[in-house]
């Protein structure tokens, strides 16, 4: 570890913030159980549907007391069906109290959680079914099609099915069935030949299974295309989730527990939403407001409005969706006390004006699923720096190396971002060589992310490795340019790749969506990068669209750009090799 003179950081932390923390020697499940101990009236989950005139809404909830219940009881159904410690159990459902549910009854039962997009076409949930050995699934009636159509070929042998509005009381249960059932949500999945109810389940058993589980048993497989792009499960277990729980919440130390009321609109199945959502929330024995579909951006905010919600986790295009939404002045905001923000960059200009419409704290943190994910942060209420990820965590390290030897590099100096601390994961499920890749002897992560630290210690992150563009053999870093067309007064989002150039190798483009009414020319925007880059940073591309691709969590795709790219320039070297090819003679006789 480093020395105290080698962490400047420390001077920069809040007040009330530790330079270490220590993480209870518990199973992650632990948390729920001490918050029902303490508050087993308090409302511990609410998932909203929608919202109705005189301030009623459809929703689902549970008490801490009803939810430890519902938790053993799903542990003592897991028992009865054969699931033993170090068992996989695939979770592929939206935010849900069954999430919730299975999440914290699979660990119980000594399982381990393989969490699961709900979004996933067959050939992709057959790769994770696979390569996990998952034998069990937790999923929606909607979306068993696509296990049965991959049966043949995974380990999969039962499935427990459930649908959104199993939790949802009278009267509106009915009501929400059928209107799934109309938008094909809800399908009739029968019980019988390995498939099994949720209740069903829920029935079998009301005592957990007695099995040891240790703080450095693997709790969650989260799969993560890493440094090299290939899908591998990151082995994150008890210890990594619980410390980076602690780890978050004492960089919030003005929570008081058994209070706050956590936004959970980001997913859980992605390992951000799941530790800076989810389980902050049941460790400060909070309540989580879940949202099973954030999108359109107005649901998020009638939750935000209606359930006064204190902290709100998010990525940078949800923030920018509320600040550019036209009707904003017409909610209530101002709950609002701090919010993290991950995934991607954080624009400087997006986190100024959402701060000045909902006077809370938003700051940008960083993290990777191989660390439980969130190393560092911005201060929530100190100095902040603009364009920066902050300062790394209580208990956590961090360096600068040199991406050819490895040596550590002073301040100023670009080069591989390292990190170090109880959250780093344990390696690669299968993959022991690629772990070695990215974790050596002494517990040093290598991130594959390009960075600097300034004097006092904070960090930028420069790019990812594979996201440099190289033009006319210079060096551009697509997030600057990002920047400042963010800064243009019609830009709403916007995305930088580079793609192929005949005489630079590689040259700028500039994927943009305006905000709603603008109109804008290429040339408008070309120069507007003039007046802010230097010339060879300027886009010589732009192309105006109406969203851009993203992730589940919301984080904008350059991959899917650059692969979009790379399809047409093929389509077109194709088209120019049938028009150049000889005319075939036709056979004579």
């Amino acid at each position: 570890m480093s020395t105290p003179q080698e962490r400047p950081w420390y001077a920069f932390y809040d007040e009330g913030v530790p330079r270490t923390v220590e993480v209870p020697d518990v199973p992650l499940f632990q948390m729920v159980d001490d918050a029902a101990r303490e508050f087993p009236d308090n409302l511990a989950v609410k998932m909203v549907l929608r919202y109705l005139p005189l301030g009623l809404s459809i929703h689902a909830s549970l008490t801490y007391r009803h939810l430890q219940d519902h938790i053993d009881r799903f542990a003592a159904g897991l028992a009865q069906l054969g699931v033993q410690k170090g068992d996989r159990v695939a979770v592929m459902l939206p935010n849900t109290p069954q999430y919730v549910i299975a999440f914290f009854g699979t660990l119980k039962a000594g399982g381990i959680l393989v969490n699961v997009n709900p979004t996933y076409t067959p050939r992709e949930l057959a790769h994770q079914l696979k390569d996990a050995g998952a034998e069990t699934i937790v999923m929606l009636s909607s979306l068993y099609e696509r296990l049965q159509a991959v049966q043949d070929s995974v380990p999969t042998r039962q499935a427990i099915i459930t649908d959104v509005h199993d939790y949802v009381g009278f009267p509106f249960k009915g009501l929400v069935a059928k209107r799934l059932r109309k938008e094909g949500l809800l399908v009739d999945v029968p019980e019988g030949e390995g498939v099994y109810h949720w209740r069903t389940v829920l029935n079998m058993g009301s005592h957990p299974p007695t099995v040891t589980v240790a703080p450095d048993d693997v709790a969650l497989f989260q799969y993560t295309g890493g440094t090299t792009g290939v899908p591998k499960a990151a082995m994150l277990t008890h210890r990594n989730l619980v410390a980076n729980t602690v780890q978050v919440a004492a960089w919030m130390p003005t929570l008081r527990r058994g209070e706050p009321r956590v936004m959970g609109a980001l997913p859980f199945f992605h390992v951000y939403g799941m530790t800076v959502a989810l389980l902050l929330g049941m460790y400060i024995a909070g309540t989580v407001i879940m949202v099973p579909n954030p999108r359109p951006i107005d649901t998020v905010m009638q939750v935000l409005h209606h359930e006064r919600c204190n902290l709100f986790p998010g990525v940078p295009t949800m923030y920018t969706a509320i600040i550019n939404h036209p009707e904003v002045h017409k909610y209530d905001l101002r709950s609002i006390e701090a919010c993290l923000s991950g995934a991607m960059a954080l624009p400087v200009e997006v986190q100024r004006r959402f701060e000045e419409i909902t006077g809370g704290h938003l700051v940008e943190g960083y993290g990777l699923t191989e660390a439980s994910p969130v190393t560092h942060c911005n201060p929530i209420y100190g100095k902040r720096k603009a364009g920066s990820i902050g300062i790394p965590f209580p208990s956590t390290d961090a360096r600068i190396v040199d991406m050819e030897t490895g040596e550590p590099l002073p301040p100023g100096n670009v080069g591989e971002l390292c990190v170090k601390g109880p959250q780093v994961m344990k390696g690669y499920w299968n993959r022991p060589e690629e772990t070695t890749l990215v974790l050596d002897e002494e517990g040093w992560l290598h991130t594959g992310d390009i960075a600097r630290m300034d004097e006092e210690g904070y960090f930028y992150i420069v790019d990812r490795k594979k996201d440099i563009i190289i033009a006319s053999g210079y060096n551009i870093i697509p997030r600057e340019v990002e920047e400042v067309l963010y800064m243009h007064p019609k830009v709403m989002e916007a995305a930088v790749v580079g793609v192929p150039d005949p005489y630079r190798g590689e040259t700028v483009k500039a994927y943009i969506v305006l905000k709603e009414g603008e109109q804008a020319t290429a040339e408008e925007i070309i120069d507007f990068c003039k007046e802010h880059l230097a010339p060879y940073k300027v886009p010589k591309l732009v192309e105006f669209r109406s969203e851009l691709p993203k992730s589940q969590v919301g984080k904008i795709l350059r991959r899917v750009l650059v692969e979009e790219e790379k399809r047409k320039l093929a389509a077109q070297q194709e088209s120019r090799d049938a028009s150049e090819a000889p005319p075939v003679e036709a056979p004579s006789g």
